[in-house]
């Protein structure tokens, strides 16, 4: 009995061995696409008052924790039962993303009202609907990408026992939020660590006040970076998956470098998705 008892745990042992194995096999299919949701999110959760950036990145993240939440389970049981829905899902995804990058652009050229009128002063009541806005949006984007994220992660262990399939996915999808929010929380920081480093040195010229001085004149720069480095990446996710899941379209451009193929199938999605959008918007207009 106590030989039998001691083998299951055995067993168990060994099945956690497996899914540790396969879950940085796992972990490591997907980096490119957790540098992407870092570029992306790091440019959603900026732009916010100092005091409002934590809170407004603790909602986000749990936002995305709620989002792994529904799409974990929803993967294991379409990779199941009706394996040929998750390309047409992912494909819709990527609608969405190269559009929302699409928007990006279009509105930095042509700033709307609503933009126009952020640089205004407004009540406290005004800023937290724009900040509930940007979250939900955050959100959004946050679900679309980690639908590629399980979705690369369970393409790696298909072959394995369900068991190893749930923990190894779960797993990346877990520490994926807690890596890439936990470092976006301390690139927002940055400049008040900063102030900190500049307010106990003793003199301008000490090594202190130096690098406070550094990180707060680079944390605009980093930003800005991060907004179009964020924009490109969303374009390159979404051409991804259409270069990888449409045939046609991956032979027609087979001579381009693969990142050229993928950002220019991004933009030409984007671009279709977003004229539609704005076809549709003058109509109910009319």
């Amino acid at each position: 009995m106590t030989g039998g008892f001691f083998a299951v745990f055995d067993d168990i042992a060994s099945l956690l061995d497996d899914a540790a194995v396969v879950s940085k096999v796992a972990a490591k299919k997907t980096t490119a696409i957790l540098g992407d949701d870092l570029a992306v999110n790091a440019q959603k959760a900026s732009g916010f008052a100092a005091s409002r950036e934590l809170p407004v990145l603790w909602a986000i993240t749990k936002g995305s924790f709620r989002n792994k939440l529904i799409i974990l389970p929803l993967a294991f049981i379409l990779s199941a039962f009706a394996p040929w829905s998750i390309v047409p899902i992912l494909m819709l995804g990527g609608i969405y993303l190269s559009f929302e990058a699409i928007e990006k652009i279009y509105e930095y050229f042509q700033p709307h009202e609503q933009q126009r009128q952020n640089r205004e002063e407004k009540s406290e009541a005004e800023l937290l609907a724009i900040e509930k806005v940007k979250v939900k949006s955050a959100i959004t984007t946050d679900f679309i990408l980690s639908i590629e994220i399980v979705i690369i992660a369970l393409g790696t262990v298909l072959t394995q026992p369900l068991f190893i399939q749930i923990i190894a996915v779960t797993l990346v999808a877990f520490l994926a939020t807690l890596g890439v929010y936990g470092f976006v929380a301390l690139l927002v920081r940055m400049d008040d660590f900063g102030f900190k480093l500049i307010e106990k040195a003793r003199n301008d010229s000490s090594l202190l006040h130096t690098t406070g001085r550094v990180l707060v004149l680079s944390l605009p720069k980093i930003i800005k970076a991060l907004t179009i480095v964020g924009t490109l990446a969303m374009l390159l996710v979404a051409g991804g998956i259409f270069m990888h899941n449409v045939h046609q379209i991956h032979e027609t451009l087979h001579f381009l470098p693969s990142l050229l193929g993928e950002l220019l199938v991004g933009l030409i999605v984007g671009t279709l998705a977003f004229t539609i959008h704005l076809l549709y918007v003058k109509i109910k207009a009319k």
